[in-house]
């Protein structure tokens, strides 16, 4: 299972799939493979043709955090800066992707694993996955995984798990708000795939335009993010293909096909 690339990428019907194939290593986000990753995110940013990205993982694990072995051999802070800064400018990709990611969790998602989750756009785990911001138990806050975990989940719930390093299962993670939709392990391909398929049949215009916007207006006051999504809806409306679907809605016909 280790043999071959340490991530894979399958292009298929406008979505694009990334998996993390380390599974004896529980994949984890050595710099080699955080690397890959945003290699791979910045061609999707500019391939028009791909409409939806699904973050997997290989083995039982979806991804275990940091390669700790690969940070203690070089500790040093400038190393360490290095490494955090490398990872936040992928997590921060995911987010400013024109094309919504989904994570696809089938297992173990912990420390930066979690934080991959928590950055994804969307989240459908199996049954048999476990979350975790487990770093403090061996004397490492997650303070890079936090930045994530508490823009997905009330604040209380976040600092128990920030605190406590404890493992949640995947009915708990959806109950706060971690994920979208928890499935049986051999139904998580599919549910998956579904999900993909419906956003992938709206106008990538409207997912980039409509993405944008949720995450900007999000991180501001209410009466700036009423002014963002002002502008937003004018840019909308001056599109062609807009204007062609509310026709057709208008008139009681087929909608076209983005």
């Amino acid at each position: 299972m280790n043999d071959g690339p340490i991530l894979l990428r399958d292009d298929s019907n406008g979505i694009a799939t990334l998996t993390l194939n380390q599974p004896k290593k529980l994949n984890v986000l050595s710099t080699e493979l955080m690397a890959l990753i945003q290699s791979n995110l910045e061609q999707i940013s500019a391939d028009l043709s791909i409409r939806v990205v699904i973050i997997a993982g290989n083995g039982k694990a979806f991804c275990a955090g940091h390669d700790l072995k690969e940070m203690m051999d070089s500790s040093e802070a400038k190393a360490m800066r290095e490494l955090f800064t490398q990872c936040s400018k992928m997590m921060l990709t995911l987010t400013s992707l024109p094309q919504p990611v989904i994570a696809k969790v089938q297992g173990v998602a912990t420390a930066a694993g979690c934080q991959l989750v928590a950055q994804c756009d969307l989240a459908i785990a199996s049954s048999a996955a476990t979350f975790a911001t487990s770093g403090i138990g061996v004397g490492l806050f997650c303070g890079t995984p936090s930045v994530a975990v508490t823009r997905n989940i009330p604040r209380k719930q976040a600092m128990e798990l920030l605190m406590t390093g404890e493992f949640i299962n995947a009915e708990k993670a959806q109950s706060i708000g971690m994920i979208n939709h928890v499935v049986e392990p051999d139904m998580l391909g599919d549910a998956v795939e579904n999900l993909a398929q419906k956003i992938s049949t709206k106008g990538p215009a409207f997912v980039a335009n409509g993405k944008k916007l949720f995450y900007t207006q999000i991180e501001s006051g209410m009466e700036a993010a009423y002014v963002m999504a002002t502008e937003c809806m004018v840019e909308n409306m001056q599109m062609p293909s807009t204007k062609l679907g509310l026709q057709a809605f208008i008139d009681k016909k087929p909608l076209p096909k983005w």
